[in-house]
């Protein structure tokens, strides 16, 4: 009877604590929409985006159907020859999409004094401002699990109804799903994630030879551990608190454990050829959204050399 009634006291909380967190994030989209959009204009000032291409008809490839898209993508023919569902790509669909995954988990609702914007509302912004950055330039964008990719002008306000309308579990990672070879996929997240979650998620989404780049998006306060003194520590995804009674004995330990887990994020990224890097709330959303798009032209010019280098 006790451990029922502790139960149902802690569903009652995470329901109470679900409910709070979903009305704080609708009330903030608007602002964060504004925000996102001053910041791509800002950006595509001065860019000069490519002409876009259209669907194309050349045949490129097939790949597994992902959750959520309709049905009548559907290749029947080909996946009647095994236990999978298959869609039939069109080159310039393969080469030219984006996958944006944004963090949502109560761990990047977390925000210090120093941070001009909580983890989660950076993410949004930057997701927000490189998606409509990227379609002004001819690329198709979509969020795993949530929103199948697409060119329209109107992406920021798909993605903000298609969050607001999310009733699943936020988790921290991607959900698993097979992109396209030559898709690009950027995960926004604090990345406190075990580093075997994150190796397992950065196996199965690089499997198809598409490529990525890792943002961990973290507060001043989850640098420097600026704390003294006897303090609570509260973990947001499972509620558990731990009692410091002198924290600025911690900082050493905490800050090698820090360094230790990014260097074994960059090991696994390097190994793929990746990206990662970090990115702190105190500083500007614009630098990192440069930081991306730059990358990502980068990494297409690249692309392109290789095939050009193929067809010669």
């Amino acid at each position: 009877m006790v451990a029922a009634a502790e139960h149902a006291r802690q569903e009652i909380e995470a329901v109470r604590r679900a409910d709070g967190e979903s009305r704080t994030l609708a009330a903030s989209l608007p602002r964060l929409v504004l925000e996102a959009r001053r910041i791509a204009a800002n950006v595509i000032h001065g860019l000069h985006g490519r002409r876009r291409a259209g669907p194309g008809e050349s045949f490129w490839q097939y790949r597994r159907f992902v959750s959520g898209e309709p049905s009548q993508n559907v290749d029947w023919r080909r996946s009647a020859r095994d236990d999978h569902l298959y869609v039939r790509e069109h080159e310039w669909e393969a080469a030219h999409t984006v996958w944006i995954w944004p963090d949502r988990s109560p761990s990047m609702a977390f925000a210090s004094r120093q941070a001009r914007d909580s983890k989660l509302e950076r993410a949004l912004i930057v997701t927000f401002a490189l998606a409509e950055l990227l379609v002004a330039g001819g690329e198709r964008v979509g969020v795993p699990g949530l929103l199948n990719p697409t060119a329209s002008r109107n992406v920021i306000d798909k993605m903000a109804q298609a969050i607001l309308h999310d009733d699943l579990t936020r988790a921290s990672l991607p959900p698993s799903f097979v992109p396209s070879a030559r898709s690009e996929i950027v995960v926004l997240s604090d990345f406190w994630s075990p580093i075997a979650e994150i190796r397992t998620m950065l196996a199965g989404l690089a499997a198809s030879g598409a490529h990525g780049t890792l943002i961990q998006i973290v507060d001043p306060a989850e640098e420097t551990f600026p704390y003294s003194g006897r303090v609570e520590f509260v973990e947001p995804e499972d509620g558990s608190m731990i009692t410091a009674g002198r924290a600025e004995r911690w900082a050493d330990d905490y800050v090698a454990r820090v360094a230790l887990h990014r260097d074994q994020i960059r090991s696994e990224t390097n190994t793929l050829d990746w990206l990662f890097s970090t990115h702190t709330t105190d500083r500007s959303a614009a630098e990192l959204l440069l930081f991306l798009h730059g990358g990502m032209m980068a990494n297409k010019g690249a692309a392109s050399s290789v095939k050009a280098g193929q067809t010669a």
